[in-house]
């Protein structure tokens, strides 16, 4: 099992968050890369796009199945990080740094799973 930054928040999907300001740097967890096995494509909102907390924002897929991706927060995609759409591997590689996905300017963020609860979510699984 992979460690679980305490400086993130989390989604019961999977999704990490960091927030600077009014800017949310979104990504999946390592968990979630383990879980998919080799990721091999993702499909992104493009900046500009609005995303909804909840709801999908994107799918990521794998060798082994095509999931997709729930937003964490509502805002509008202020930049996505072209390397995973070029090298998907990052996803798996390093989830939490380099393999990051967007990052969006809130208008809403909802109430997140701690680092502490986001790991007993991930023993339940």
């Amino acid at each position: 099992m992979s460690s679980i930054p305490e400086n993130l928040k989390y989604t019961k999907e999977h999704e990490w968050i960091s927030i600077s300001g009014d800017v949310a740097t979104v990504g999946i967890t390592a968990f979630a890369a383990e879980s998919l096995g080799d990721i091999v494509f993702v499909e992104l909102p493009k900046a500009g796009e609005t995303i909804t907390a909840g709801e999908p924002f994107g799918e990521v897929e794998s060798t082994k199945s095509v999931s997709e991706l729930y937003a964490p927060v509502t805002g509008e995609v202020v930049a996505v990080n072209e390397a995973t759409s070029d090298s998907p591997e990052l996803i798996n590689e390093d989830p939490f740094d380099q393999g990051w996905l967007l990052k969006v300017r809130t208008t809403d963020v909802p109430e997140l799973l701690d680092a502490a609860a986001y790991a007993a979510l991930t023993q339940e699984d």
